[in-house]
């Protein structure tokens, strides 16, 4: 084939690929617009006791009979309308806003902040994991039902919606998670982990093991960098090597990527750079898009050490001279080991010159119920040596 006729079916080939797009992108906004006028008509008459949970029944045999094709209308996903409507018909966002710190956190190019209030276009994912723009013009508002639809929500799937509904209570959160999941293109298992994860408190945390170059440089970096990963996917013994924590993660790169961001490239694992006529390898090299650098990952089974942060200074002045290219920023270096004291990190960091930062790594996810059991019988064990104290 010839390279003009390759170019232009290339072009024809986009421009189909873009209009799929933004069809997807449109029917998305276009069925949440939906559930929510449906959700409130049924919320108004459910709070006047005009309806019980027989006539939601009802209603939904009946349009099963007007359409037996139609699905997603059962009286469980009906009642899911009514709770998403509920959950968002009274949003304060300028609130939220300065709560969430939302103008620093939101970096998807359908959003912004504009006075406090979260402003955006209805969004598609393309095959190559981009989010497409639409024109709000194209949404149909003639509804008074969805007069008031927070056009933020078309960012994610009714689905990604009632699980975040399901297991987050607080609005600040859930706002969070709605965007987070555009963001990272969480699918409904993706976005259970990120919940188990506790993916909120760990990017919204304030305390996070970064140098002041790294905060400086990179203003963001709070809200794209995790100070903690939870490689329960690995299987790890109790003690083990970095070569086996090296071995491992090479094996399960896609569930790394996905526990640290995936705005996170792999380049490759041992990448060699020449350091004093000396060959040094960086256990794991990524380019970051949000960032626009490229970040080394030092892989360490063992807890921080202050030497740590100067071999990796070594490494990022290495890449920034044989492997950056023009245009990108100055590389990003992550030290990730099993356990850091705080004391320590802060006292190393605070003399470094270089965009570091410490994560830690924990070999198991402990699932919420045994968390929860155990802070039971705890709480039971401080009862029983109280009443013996007495």
């Amino acid at each position: 084939m010839a390279k003009k006729l390759e170019k232009e079916f290339d072009l024809v080939n986009s421009i189909i690929e873009r209009r799929w797009e933004r069809a997807i992108g449109l029917a998305n906004a276009e069925a949440l617009m939906s559930y929510w006028s449906v959700g409130a008509f049924v919320s108004a008459r459910l709070k006047t006791a005009a309806w019980g949970s027989k006539t939601v029944e009802e209603l939904s045999d009946y349009l099963k009979t007007r359409n037996p094709k139609r699905r997603g209308f059962g009286k469980r996903q009906i009642y899911n309308m009514v709770a998403f409507f509920d959950a968002y018909t009274s949003l304060d966002f300028q609130k939220i806003s300065e709560r969430l710190r939302l103008h620093e956190f939101v970096q998807l190019p359908t959003a912004q902040i504009e006075n406090g209030t979260i402003v955006q276009l209805p969004i598609a994912q393309s095959g190559k994991g981009e989010i497409v723009q639409l024109p709000t013009a194209q949404l149909d508002h003639s509804d008074d039902y969805c007069a008031d639809f927070p056009l933020f929500l078309s960012l994610t799937t009714f689905t990604n919606h009632i699980e975040i509904l399901n297991h987050v209570s607080s609005i600040e959160e859930r706002v969070f998670y709605v965007l987070y999941a555009a963001r990272e293109r969480l699918n409904q298992m993706e976005l259970r982990r990120a919940f188990a994860a506790q993916t909120y408190d760990m990017i919204m945390s304030k305390e996070k093991k970064m140098s002041a170059r790294l905060r400086a440089a990179y203003p963001k970096a709070d809200f794209v960098l995790k100070d903690k990963a939870f490689l329960d996917f690995l299987n790890l013994p109790k003690k083990h090597t970095e070569h086996v924590l090296h071995r491992k993660l090479v094996e399960h790169m896609k569930d790394f990527i996905l526990e640290m961001g995936k705005d996170f490239l792999y380049m490759g694992d041992e990448y060699f750079v020449h350091v004093g006529g000396e060959i040094r390898r960086l256990d794991l090299l990524f380019y970051h898009r949000g960032l626009r650098c490229l970040v080394d990952v030092e892989l360490k089974a063992v807890g921080f050490q202050p030497e740590f942060v100067s071999k990796l200074d070594m490494y990022l002045e290495a890449i920034d001279r044989e492997i950056r290219r023009e245009g990108e920023n100055p590389s990003v270096g992550i030290i990730l080991c099993p356990d850091a004291d705080r004391c320590r990190v802060e006292y190393t960091l605070c003399r470094t010159m270089s965009p570091v930062m410490v994560a830690e790594y924990r070999r198991l996810l402990v699932p919420e119920e045994v968390m929860k059991k155990s802070l039971e019988e705890y709480c039971e064990f401080m009862k029983c040596e109280e009443g013996k104290g007495k």
